[in-house]
This record gives C-alpha cells, sequence and structure tokens, in this order.
C-alpha cells in the first residue's frame, strides 16, 4: 500500500501559501484556490483592461454529474468571490458584472482603493473536509456569522439544526445517491477525476486525490479495480449517513431565479460562507446529490418549502480535524490569452 509522502505534503505546502495579489500571477493564484465541482477547475482566467475576465472552461464540464453546468458556474462564482477579497488585500476594489454577450462569464472591474476583507485570510486554510465530524453543536453566535457573511444579493442560505428534519433532508440524499451510483456514466466519469495516489495527484494537478478522503493510496491500476468493485449503493449511503449524523447541521443554497447569473450568485455565497466558517474552526463537506437529480431536486424544494426555486447546493457543518488538502494546476497552465 502506497502512503502520503513527504511529496505529497510538500506539493500542498507550496501551493496553498501567500502570493502577492497586488501581481496578477498572484492574484489569479488566490482565485484558483476557490472550491470547484470534482476539483475539476473549469475556469481560465485573462486579464482585461478593466481587470480580470472569469471564462468557463467547457473542456473541464461534467455532462453526466452537471449536465446543466449549474456547478460549473457555480465554481466560477466561487472563484469570483477569493479573486475580489484578494484585489481587496492588494489595497483594490472590485465590481463583478456577469457577461452574456459570447461565452458567458464574469467581468470584474478592479479599482485602485479597496479594503481589506478578514475571509481573505481564511482562504490558505478552506477545505472540504470529507470525514465524520464531532456532532458537537455550532454556538448560535457562529451560526449568525456564517449567515451574514454568506449574504449575496439574489440568494438565501437555510441551515438546517432541526434532527427531524435533517433526516428528511439525509434521505434525499441517499435517494439521489442511489440513483446516480447505480449509473454507469455516472461512475465512468467520477472516476476518471479520482486520483488514486500522491503521484497520480501531483502530475495531474486536479481531481479528488483519495487521501483527502481518508482512503488508502493504491497504484492507479489497483484503485480503477477496487473502485468499480465497492462504488456501489448500499456502501456509499451506509457512509454518507454516518457523515451527515455527526454533523453539526445543513446548510442550503437557494437562489432567486435558475439561470447562470444565479448559479454563480449562489457559488459566491457559499464561499463567503466556507471561508467563515474555517475562520471559526468549522469544517464543511458537499452533499449535492439532491440538486443534481432532478427529480429528488424537486422533492427537495417542496420538503424545504422553496416553491419554484432551486436549491443550489447542499453542505453539512460541524467539527472535525483537518484533511489533507487537495492540489491545483500550475497558474501559467489557467490563463487565457
Amino acid at each position: 500500500m502506497l502512503n502520503r509522502g513527504p511529496d505529497y505534503d510538500a506539493a500542498t505546502a507550496a501551493l496553498w501559501s501567500h502570493r502577492d495579489p497586488a501581481e496578477f500571477m498572484g492574484l489569479v493564484h488566490y482565485t484558483t484556490l476557490a472550491a470547484n465541482s470534482h476539483n475539476a477547475q473549469a475556469w481560465r482566467f485573462r486579464r482585461t483592461t478593466e481587470g480580470v475576465a472569469i471564462l468557463p472552461d467547457m473542456a473541464r464540464a461534467l455532462p453526466v454529474a452537471d449536465s446543466d453546468h449549474h456547478h460549473l458556474y457555480a465554481s466560477l462564482g466561487c472563484a469570483a468571490e477569493n479573486l475580489m477579497l484578494a484585489a481587496g488585500a492588494a489595497g483594490r476594489s472590485s465590481a463583478m458584472e456577469f457577461a452574456t454577450d459570447g461565452e458567458a462569464h464574469i467581468e470584474i472591474a478592479l479599482g485602485q482603493v479597496g479594503n481589506r476583507d478578514g475571509l481573505f485570510d481564511a482562504i490558505l486554510e478552506r477545505q472540504c473536509t470529507r470525514s465524520d465530524f464531532s456532532g458537537r453543536p455550532v454556538p448560535r453566535s457562529d451560526l449568525s456569522a456564517m449567515q451574514v457573511a454568506a449574504r449575496v444579493a439574489g440568494c438565501e442560505l437555510l441551515l438546517i439544526e432541526d434532527r427531524a428534519k435533517i433526516e428528511q433532508v439525509l434521505e434525499l440524499i441517499l435517494a439521489a445517491n442511489a440513483t446516480q451510483v447505480s449509473d454507469p456514466a455516472f461512475a465512468e466519469e467520477l472516476g476518471s477525476w479520482l486520483r488514486f495516489n500522491a503521484r497520480a495527484a501531483i502530475e495531474m494537478g486536479d481531481g479528488l486525490y483519495s487521501g483527502c478522503s481518508g482512503n488508502p493510496s493504491l497504484p492507479t491500476f489497483l484503485g480503477r479495480i477496487m473502485f468499480g468493485v465497492f462504488f456501489k449503493p448500499d456502501a456509499e449511503n451506509d457512509r454518507y449517513a454516518r457523515q451527515v449524523r455527526s454533523s453539526s447541521g445543513l446548510a442550503v443554497f437557494v437562489s432567486e431565479r435558475d439561470d447562470p447569473a444565479h448559479w454563480v450568485r449562489a457559488g459566491r455565497s457559499y464561499q463567503r460562507f466556507a471561508l467563515q466558517a474555517t475562520a471559526l474552526g468549522i469544517r464543511h463537506a458537499h452533499l449535492n446529490q439532491p440538486v443534481e437529480v432532478p427529480s429528488v431536486r424537486r422533492e427537495l424544494q417542496s420538503l424545504l418549502g422553496l416553491g419554484n426555486r432551486r436549491p443550489d447546493l447542499v453542505l453539512r457543518f460541524g467539527y472535525a480535524q483537518p484533511m489533507p488538502r487537495s492540489l491545483r494546476r500550475p497558474v501559467r497552465s489557467v490563463i487565457a490569452p
């Protein structure tokens, strides 16, 4: 069995470290540390006369898990939030616009005078922690702080702490998860983004490294075999049920409209929530299965009384020790001409 070694630790330490946000490459560095679906990093960045354009990279889209590109645009929103926070840390103001001319993308104009937001300091510590949590309740003051941080026009954050309601949402998570895991196309797509050992994770600089989920490191050929053998609905559902029940609560992000511009806003809201949670020592992990399966998403809308509003993202939060962090591709590889 292979272990995560000093090479992976050194790679993550080098990546998750400070750069100068006053420089374009440093600004993009912080932007790429944003959360994104499957760690596919489906984004490109272009310097413009006004600032920076954040462009979707459809070659890295997820046609099965994210057929309408909802998560892709939410990921761009996460990146936009990091970029604006980094700009503020460099003393520059920023303003975001969702552009629909040609390929839908984000335009961020940078000004000369801006204020530093304390959330910037959490960028280098944020992670999705895919492990069991302690079950310890989150203080009311911290819940309020996360609510405040997540405020983005056009979005709403719902925090669920009632255990009975959590069980109802869990039932939908498990139903959607069983549907996805049973789909060969979904399993094939997910498998293509798995990195079963540190060497593969370092070489690719993307995807989901097994060590980040607490799984053993294996040679790639053996990892693919074992994934095919053990990636089954019952086993996956048992794991998710245990993890949800160990969590302090659930967070559901809901946008006013179901369109890419609002998916971006949901991503921004989530990123701010995640950074505030990180600053408070609170961990989180995604549970987006019930928003990815349309039939289950409608059930979740009904359960939460959302009407026609689309639930964008579902997370669990609580307390746990940190896990290994994921890697990113070099900044130069995501710069668009």
